[in-house]
């Protein structure tokens, strides 16, 4: 483990100084985009995309005078102390900074959005930016767009060593405690808050003038929403995940194929002596992880040189070592 005069050595370094603020100068970018999808593409509409967020819109239609970001506080705080309580976790300064400046972009960037408080209250989309950003006849499309974003912003403040805090910290409490799975921890809280927006919303229960356009529709664009910020969550952090994994058996000794591997793909491979069942003889087989877009040359040169290999193409989830990405830490954010 790196000692601390190790690490304040490389932040003293030129580059190490660069990459300090280029991490912090990302975890504000995040923050702002995903404040961005919410203002401009969730909250107007009333779609719930689960979460923390997800339960402030419900609460905002019942207490429409109190801002979405400001709800978000109020879960924020207390599960940040939760966490910290039960789960003995060390709070670090890009997450307190992303979870307190999340909420105050969205409210600050709400109230320059919207000509008047009453539309600031009423989230408004006919007036918002002046009406030129109406999109109440393509909910498909904005509830899509702003899914998209706030995976987007998320997914730049966790590749910055941060979270935004929120349902995760609920998931991982129900993880310890009642040894519920992370994923299904986080599943669970979604479902709960996208039945709160349909009670509340869908239904019109407990809406301060009785039914403010209900419309039980609204819970089907929240799972829409749920399901492509998760997806491009996961892509912003862990990227496409199409690299491709091949066994190559032959009879002969392949040294074509491993100046190709080797100079023209500039990668490596693992030779793994091998017979086969049926005939007992010696074989070559080469194990080698490659892109996508290096499969195709890397089969003609199979052809090339043996014509008669055996070859399994397959795809290799997640690509770990020298030349790939580097394994994660213990303490390192998965969204899967």
């Amino acid at each position: 483990m790196e000692s601390f005069s190790e690490r304040l050595k490389r932040f003293c370094s030129p580059a190490g100084h660069l990459d300090w603020w280029l991490s912090w100068a990302g975890v504000f970018i995040g923050c702002f985009i995903m404040a961005a999808g919410f203002v401009f593409f969730i909250n107007p509409y009333n779609i719930v995309p689960g979460g923390v967020y997800g339960a402030s819109i419900v609460l905002h239609n019942l207490f429409p005078s109190i801002q979405v970001g400001t709800f978000g506080y109020m879960f924020d705080i207390p599960l940040l102390i939760l966490s910290a309580w039960l789960l003995g976790a060390k709070l670090g300064s890009r997450t307190l900074v992303a979870a307190m400046t999340t909420p105050l972009i969205m409210n600050v960037m709400s109230a320059l959005v919207y000509p008047t408080s009453d539309a600031l209250h009423q989230l408004d989309p006919a007036q918002l930016l002046g009406g030129c950003m109406d999109m109440t006849d393509h909910l498909m499309l904005t509830s899509i767009v702003g899914a998209t974003l706030i995976g987007i912003g998320q997914g730049i403040v966790v590749r910055n060593q941060a979270t935004t805090g929120g349902s995760d910290i609920v998931a991982m409490i129900l993880q310890k405690y009642c040894h519920i799975r992370f994923s299904v921890g986080i599943m669970m809280v979604d479902a709960l808050v996208v039945c709160f927006g349909l009670v509340v919303i869908g239904f019109g229960v407990g809406s301060p003038d009785g039914t403010s356009s209900p419309s039980w529709l609204l819970s089907f664009y929240s799972l829409i929403s749920i399901f492509v910020s998760a997806r491009v969550l996961a892509y912003v952090i862990n990227g496409a995940k199409d690299d491709k994994l091949l066994f190559v058996i032959s009879e002969k000794k392949m040294v074509e194929l491993h100046r190709f591997i080797l100079k023209d793909l500039d990668r490596t491979a693992t030779c793994i002596k091998s017979s086969g069942l049926y005939t007992g003889a010696e074989k070559e087989m080469l194990f080698l992880v490659v892109s996508h877009k290096e499969v195709t040359a890397v089969k003609s040169k199979i052809k090339e040189v043996d014509p008669r290999a055996f070859v399994v193409v397959t795809d290799a989830y997640d690509t770990f070592g020298e030349g790939w990405k580097q394994l994660p830490s213990a303490d390192e954010v998965q969204p899967e």
